[in-house]
């Protein structure tokens, strides 16, 4: 077989060194944690459609490759997007053929297939079979989001059968280590020794950070700097790539659930009144931290809180914030912000947010939401990504003398927790308007 097409690019120039044992393990779980700028992503793009060329130009075989997040439709601005990209940093763009329906890329020259699924739809995963080829390499990113063991465990059995030497079947799954409490840890990583593998050889699980990443520029290692002086816990998660110790939490009341939203919003107490109160609340952000927005129903008599939607993005213009509520839906609902800067709701107002109004910030009122908070159950709807990550890092700041947790909140993984509070300032007050 010509090999001149998978060989004429040297792998290192393309994406760097440090992930030799990651690239060549054949074992059944590939698994890499690691912080953010840790090529763990992109080197993930490019072994899948690099090898898939390398086994049919080499030995006649056409693996093809199941692509996995928990919602399908982030696949296209990310996983997507990724391995094009990838694709075309191999110089064989040319060789690959993309489709949008279905999500599909496809290698001209043998008709292998990279295709993406989502599990909100678990039965296109379980069901999913290729017309040519074997069904052999699948890829889990941002793993963290499969909160459920046992989703993973179906789509694991589901890809069996013998494989045609020397190919073999493989899970990789990559992820940011935001709690040490997710399956992930325990399945994977507490099964390995030192070097990462564990005794059967099965499991190969690594953690990777910046310090692998040659191409990061000078500003970007001291964004890292900056944060390990002056954020230490955030930069051991999201720099170091260690696991986000969930001690001293500040909202331990809380969970995931998929719930219906627009079911819960028509429903009525006996009094024939909207049993859910809709509350909306976002926290003003832009370089470094992030517009972050929230919604949720409440329901006051029983202490239930349900968050089914949120907004959390940096370099957000007020054009960019309005048009994003106002996709969402939000448009014409009653908005609880951030009063620290009154010009940008008065913008907002103008542009069409006309019902966003600025919290009550006084003296204390960080500690009294917080406890106010504390006495509702929470219930998150697992598309709320980022609500998930921030309470599950969300903690009481270190006494700086004692060691021990105070009575602040860090300031860090707070800015939908701001919002959270922002939306809930009217909760079991007389004075609500709807």
């Amino acid at each position: 077989m010509n090999t001149e097409l998978v060989t004429k690019k040297k792998l290192p120039e393309l994406i760097g060194r440090g992930y030799k044992k990651f690239w060549n393990f054949k074992g059944r779980y590939r698994v890499l944690k690691g912080g953010r700028g840790s090529k763990k992503s992109t080197t993930a793009s490019f072994w899948f459609p690099y090898n898939m060329m390398k086994y049919w130009h080499t030995y006649g075989l056409k693996p093809c490759t199941l692509v996995i997040r928990r919602y399908f439709n982030t696949h296209r601005d990310s996983t997507f997007a990724q391995i094009r990209w990838a694709i075309n940093r191999l110089g064989v763009s040319h060789l690959w053929k993309a489709t949008k329906s279905p999500l599909e890329l496809i290698y001209i020259p043998s008709g292998q297939k990279i295709m993406f699924r989502g599990l909100d739809d678990p039965q296109s995963i379980t069901s999913i079979t290729v017309e040519d080829g074997e069904l052999c390499w699948v890829w889990w990113e941002e793993a963290f989001q499969c909160t459920n063991e046992e989703d993973f465990n179906k789509v694991d059995m589901s890809i069996r059968g013998e494989m045609p030497k020397p190919l073999f079947k493989q899970h990789t799954l990559t992820f940011n280590p935001w709690s040490e409490k997710i399956w992930l840890k325990k399945t994977f990583f507490d099964k390995v020794g030192a070097d990462g593998l564990s005794e059967d050889e099965d499991i190969l699980a690594l953690t990777k950070n910046y310090d692998c990443n040659e191409f990061l520029g000078d500003d970007d290692r001291r964004i890292f700097e900056k944060m390990k002086e002056e954020n230490p816990r955030r930069y051991s998660i999201e720099g170091e790539g260690n696991w986000g110790i969930a001690e001293g939490l500040v909202f331990e009341n809380w969970q995931e659930l998929d719930f219906d939203a627009n079911y819960m919003k028509r429903q009525l107490d006996r009094d024939d009144s909207p049993k859910y109160r809709q509350l909306h609340g976002i926290d003003f952000g832009y370089t470094n931290d992030p517009t972050a927005f929230i919604a949720l129903l409440a329901d006051e008599k029983e202490k239930k809180i349900f968050i089914y939607d949120e907004v959390y993005k940096t370099h957000m213009k007020n054009k960019d914030i309005h048009a994003s509520l106002k996709y969402k839906g939000f448009e014409r609902a009653r908005i609880c912000a951030d009063s620290a800067d009154p010009k940008t709701i008065d913008e907002l107002k103008d542009l069409g947010l006309y019902r966003m109004f600025g919290a009550k910030k006084v003296k204390g009122s960080v500690k009294a939401g917080i406890q106010k908070l504390q006495d509702y159950k929470i219930y998150v709807h697992p598309s709320c990504v980022n609500t998930v990550v921030e309470l599950s890092n969300y903690v009481w700041a270190t006494d700086k003398d004692s060691g021990k947790p105070s009575t602040d909140p860090i300031d860090e993984y707070n800015h939908l927790m701001d919002a959270l509070r922002y939306a809930t300032e009217e909760l079991n007050s007389t004075n609500f308007s709807w």
